[in-house]
C-alpha cells in the first residue's frame, strides 16, 4: 500500500484481488484508507456477498493482465450490475456499475474484503441502507428458488392443459 499525494487531495493505492490470485487489481482513493468512510450496506446481495464497500472511479481500477475478463458476473433484481466474483475461488470483489446508475457514475463499488494485507478493524464505516432504500425494498435472498418453482409449476400445468385438450 503505498501513500501518493496529489495537487489537490491525499490518495492511497491499494493492491487487491481474489483469495487464490487469479484475479489481480490496484484501487486508488481519495481520501486514502483508513480516512475514507466504507460502506456497509444491509441489502440482500452486501450481506450475502460480504461487501463492505468503497467506490472508486474507473480509471482509479487498475486490473491486472486479464483479470477484469476472468471475473464472472452475477446480475439480479434490476439485471444492470455485473457482481464480480472469481469463479475458481468464488472471492465476492464487487460491484460494476457501468450501465446501472442515473446520474451516471462510471465506477465500481469494491469490496475492502479483496484488498489484500488490509486491517478491516481500522476503517471507518458508514451504514447503508440498502434493503429499505433500493428498489424492491425488500430482501431478495433465495428469491431464485421461488422463482424457478412458481415457473415449474406453470410450465407443469400447462402441459397438463395441451395434453388434455389434445385429446
Amino acid at each position: 500500500m503505498a501513500e501518493q499525494k496529489t495537487d489537490q487531495k491525499p490518495s492511497g493505492t491499494y493492491e487487491a484481488g481474489c483469495h487464490c490470485g487469479y484475479i489481480k487489481f490496484s484501487v486508488t482513493l481519495s481520501p486514502p484508507l483508513p480516512e475514507y468512510k466504507v460502506l456497509d450496506c444491509n441489502c440482500s446481495m452486501c450481506r450475502k456477498a460480504g461487501y463492505l464497500l468503497v467506490y472508486p472511479t474507473r480509471q482509479n481500477v487498475k486490473w491486472h493482465g486479464e483479470s477484469r475478463e476472468r471475473c464472472a458476473v452475477y446480475r439480479f433484481n434490476t439485471k444492470k450490475k455485473d457482481q464480480l466474483f472469481c469463479p475458481r475461488c468464488g472471492t465476492s470483489l464487487g460491484i460494476d456499475f457501468r450501465d446501472s446508475t442515473k446520474p451516471k457514475f462510471d465506477g465500481y463499488g469494491i469490496s475492502a474484503r479483496a484488498f489484500y494485507g488490509l486491517d478491516l478493524d481500522s476503517l471507518q464505516y458508514e451504514k447503508g441502507h440498502g434493503l429499505e432504500n433500493v428498489k424492491p425494498a425488500r430482501d431478495l435472498s433465495g428469491i431464485q428458488f421461488e422463482l424457478d418453482e412458481e415457473e415449474a409449476k406453470a410450465s407443469a400445468a400447462a402441459a397438463a392443459t395441451n395434453t388434455t385438450t389434445a385429446t
